[in-house]
């Protein structure tokens, strides 16, 4: 081996990481190498840190984007959800649904509730889990998704559009039941859920129970095939119908300080 000065051994290892896209290698080679040097570590460890330093940098620059990639409305997670406010929801299934072992096995999860009992916090919940923990999510809405799917259909791109949410490991699918799809929309969606049945996951969240499904895809039998596909080995949470947000105001509320009898004018 030829003896190569520090300056220049410096300027190799930056260039070298540069050339080889290796930019925590880069920015923390020599950092990594004086700490080795000064605990009397040999090269075989040092070699180990800086290329475990670079791995777990990888690791959770791959971690945000997959998070960037899911269009979050707003971060939202499952360590904060209050299940003593939703009673009717099992403890032992909600550790099971932070496992994320129901989107390695391709099962549904549809979480049905009236607003503001913490639908859209389990769906995110479950989203923001996966994404970090390095799968492929995106949150939308079905009036959002819909209108994009007729917009590609317009186009012809509509295959590409359905093949690229076919390809997420999770779609959490959001306000379903909110508004009711023309034959065309309610047709478009169920492409997408078909492209991923028993194969990849749905997630959903609705404001209507299974029974009331007709009145968002309106024709029967597409109902059936939809309500048949989100249901079949689904994880399925009722949050029932007390609105969380209403309580906390009301809550809220009755801890409002009285004021002392010297403020009462």
């Amino acid at each position: 081996m030829m003896a190569m000065s520090e300056t220049a051994a410096e300027a190799a290892i930056g260039a070298a990481a540069l050339r080889l896209h290796l930019p925590t290698v880069r920015a923390e080679a020599v950092r990594i190498a004086d700490d080795a040097a000064r605990a009397g570590l040999t090269h075989r460890v040092f070699l180990a840190e800086v290329l475990s330093a670079e791995l777990d940098d990888r690791e959770a620059r791959r971690r945000e984007r997959r998070v960037a990639e899911a269009h979050f409305p707003r971060i939202k997670r499952l360590a904060e959800f209050d299940l003593g406010a939703a009673p009717s929801i099992n403890p032992a299934s909600f550790a099971a649904l932070a496992s994320l072992a129901w989107v390695d096995a391709g099962e549904p999860f549809v979480a049905l509730g009236d607003p503001g009992t913490g639908k859209t916090h389990l769906l995110i919940g479950v989203g923001l889990a996966a994404a970090e923990a390095g799968r492929r999510v995106r949150y939308v809405t079905t009036a959002a998704l819909v209108n994009e799917l007729a917009e590609a259909a317009d186009d012809r791109m509509l295959s590409r559009v359905v093949g690229r949410y076919g390809r997420l490991d999770l779609l959490c699918l959001d306000e379903l039941g909110y508004v009711h799809l023309d034959p065309r929309g309610a047709e478009l969606l169920f492409q997408v859920i078909t492209e991923r049945d028993e194969r990849a996951s749905v997630a959903a969240a609705s404001n209507a129970p299974f029974s009331e499904w007709g009145a968002t895809f309106g024709e029967p039998r597409l109902t059936a095939a939809v309500v048949d596909r989100l249901t079949f080995r689904a994880h399925i949470f009722e949050t029932g119908s007390q609105s969380y947000r209403l309580r906390s105001t009301r809550a809220g509320k009755g801890r409002a300080r009285k004021p002392a009898p010297e403020e009462i004018q």
